[in-house]
């Protein structure tokens, strides 16, 4: 009777024995599966993908290598997907045996892979299409689990020793090219080392990627540097979408990829020097980021992909905790929270990447703030939208103004619209000018109808409306783009004064910030901005202020106006130098002109700004007298009934 010590020892023998049977089998027949495997690969590049591949020589190195030359992917009627000369490959026998492909060492000698598009063909086509089955597939997929796999499977084909000459990644978008040629790449013991060179249309440099790199443990830190002179430009983008980008050194550290349970936790960091960016969408300037680094935790489960607040962004000497989120337990829900800790403002100041807050160069202040903001979409919910953003002064004072003198609104001052880059005549913002209009001289008819149209409630908020800005969110999320803004007249008169038109990411980040000051700083009353706006904003063409705007269209001072003038002046606000639009060829206003008034003057009334002896008058047509009236384009009556209209008079009076 065998002992059970006996018995595991037998049992072990006997696997071994098999083991040894299947390494010689495979031994004996393995050029047989080679040729067949290679067979097999190219029948599928065939049917499912319809392109050649081809493999002229291959043979076994040794029990675990393969070599490989002359291997060649090219789909139909298309340019060659990649060309290798010479591969040389081991995998891990036992990870092979449970089921992995693992690669051990691999050597590639002269080769490239490429991505060519002419018009609308591409070569890479035929690799993109859909999985039927994924399509048929309606159960959740486990994020967790499938991102694990997915990493798992990259590594193992990451080798522990490669070495790589002269491989290149090359992209043709339209003769828009970019070429990464790895002249070199050696991964020894862990050791990463590169040299590379890279070309476009418009430069050539060199690069080096060195550090450390273990993909069995699934760690690394690698940094990614110029050889030449300057800072390393980001190929391609430049051409293809305007966007030019450069940085002096990136580094990326894996610290851990771990699968506790249901959750996979990824950690590490990414920091990146003197990052510049031009874009014409972004800002008019070079925007340049000295130092940055993103300390992150990922976290992801079953039903959700998160950025976990533990994680940390700072850049200069801005530092806050970023939480992002996707949810699909129940409904589909992103999530994002930002925390900026306790700090003092003129660092916060100070660290505003130059170029982005161009106006705010030479602000000094003193006090400390912190901030939080709390952003919560339901997909399924989208009017349960929810934007907390609070901010916590101490002691916060601005001692010093920037480009951007907020104080110049409490005075007299020159006001020159700028657009499209181009500065309009000066327009002086004071009583020396005939056609400046003090509050209390403009028609309160128009007072009303403006603020019911612009900003409801001007004299209560503090430059921001956040339902407004919910519902703006809410409608830019639904028509994917921003279809909708928030702007109240406290955002129009800092974009006004201090800013240009242009639509920048700069400049609403720069009329955000500089209307939180003026409106919680007390710098200018409600009253003296709600007269500076009156006087400076657009309302035709070439027309700026309520002044010339009364005489323009009605020959009236401010004060004049009736109310069916308010009514039509508050509605061409939004773009007045289209207002000849609202007029028919016989000068009377168009159907939805008519309608834009009622549903105004309804609002007005619902909320008790008008009563019904306002509107006395209020039937008799607009009439334009002014100079607008060149604009409008009347109806020119033929001669012959002009000759029968005046007999058809004079018959009339002769009665």
């Amino acid at each position: 009777m065998k002992t059970g010590k006996q018995k595991i020892i037998l049992a072990a023998k006997i696997l071994s024995v098999l083991f040894l049977a299947l390494i010689i089998a495979f031994y004996l027949f393995r050029d047989a599966v080679l040729r067949q495997t290679i067979a097999k690969v190219s029948n599928e590049m065939e049917i499912d993908y319809n392109s050649t591949f081809s493999v002229k020589k291959a043979s076994f190195d040794g029990i675990s290598g393969v070599n490989l030359s002359d291997i060649v992917l090219v789909p139909k009627n298309a340019d060659t997907l990649f060309k290798i000369q010479k591969l040389k490959t081991s995998v891990n026998l036992w990870q092979l045996a449970v089921g992995n492909l693992q690669l051990g060492t691999l050597e590639i000698k002269n080769g490239f892979i490429q991505l060519v598009k002419k018009g609308k063909v591409r070569n890479f086509d035929a690799f993109l299409k859909k999985d039927n089955q994924t399509e048929i597939n309606n159960e959740k997929r486990d994020y967790a689990q499938f991102t694990y796999r997915i990493i798992s499977k990259a590594l193992n084909l990451v080798p522990t020793d490669m070495v790589l000459d002269n491989l290149s990644f090359r992209l043709n978008d339209n003769e828009k090219k970019a070429t990464i040629n790895f002249q070199k790449l050696r991964l020894v013991n862990k050791q990463l080392e590169t040299s590379i060179k890279v070309q476009t249309n418009t430069f050539t440099q060199r690069w080096k990627i060195k550090g450390f790199a273990d993909p069995r443990n699934k760690k690394a830190d690698i940094r990614f540097v110029n050889i030449d002179t300057g800072a390393i430009k980001v190929p391609y983008f430049d051409e293809r979408y305007n966007l030019k980008s450069s940085f002096d050194s990136i580094r990326l550290n894996i610290q851990n990829i771990d699968k506790d349970g249901d959750e996979l936790h990824i950690d590490g960091f990414m920091a990146i020097t003197n990052l510049k960016i031009n874009h014409q969408k972004i800002a008019s300037k070079d925007v340049i980021l000295k130092n940055a680094k993103f300390d992150y935790r990922f976290l992801l489960g079953s039903d959700f992909i998160s950025i976990d607040s533990t994680s940390t962004v700072q850049f200069n000497k801005i530092k806050f905790h970023p939480y992002l989120a996707y949810e699909t337990e129940e409904d589909t829900i992103y999530k994002l929270k930002v925390a900026i800790p306790k700090m003092k403002a003129q660092d916060f100041i100070s660290s505003l990447p130059d170029g982005l807050f161009t106006h705010f160069q030479g602000m000094e202040a003193n006090g400390n703030f912190d901030y939080k903001l709390d952003f919560m979409f339901n997909k399924n919910k989208p009017n349960q939208l929810v934007f907390d953003s609070k901010l916590n002064k101490e002691n916060l004072k601005i001692t010093k103004y920037g480009e951007a003198n907020l104080n110049k609104l409490n005075g007299e001052f020159v006001y020159r619209a700028l657009i499209k880059n181009v500065l309009q005549r000066p327009v002086l913002v004071g009583s020396v000018n005939p056609n400046y209009t003090p509050l209390y001289q403009i028609s309160p008819y128009l007072r009303k109808c403006v603020l019911t149209t612009e900003d409801p409630s001007f004299f209560s908020h503090r430059g921001f409306i956040n339902e407004a800005f919910k519902q703006s969110i809410v409608k830019n999320i639904k028509t994917k783009k921003f279809s909708r803004g928030a702007s109240t007249i406290s955002m129009q008169l800092v974009k006004n004064v201090f800013l240009s038109r242009e639509k920048t990411v700069s400049r609403k980040l720069e009329e955000i910030l500089l209307v939180y000051i003026l409106e919680n700083n007390r710098i200018v009353s409600k009253e003296r901005m709600l007269e500076v706006y009156f006087n400076i904003i657009e309302w035709g063409p070439d027309v700026y202020g309520i002044g010339e705007a009364s005489r323009f269209y009605f020959q009236k001072a401010p004060s004049e106006l009736s109310l069916n003038e308010c009514l039509y002046l508050a509605r061409i606000i939004p773009s007045p130098k289209k207002f000849m639009y609202q007029f028919n060829d016989q000068g009377m206003l168009k159907d939805f002109a008519i309608k834009q008034e009622s549903f105004l003057t309804n609002i007005m009334f619902r909320r008790g700004l008008l009563s019904p002896d306002d509107t006395i008058y209020k039937s008799l047509p607009i009439l334009i007298s002014g100079p607008a009236k060149s604009f409008i384009k009347f109806k020119v009556q033929d001669s012959m009934q002009i000759k029968v209209d005046s007999l058809v008079v004079d018959e009339e009076f002769d009665l």
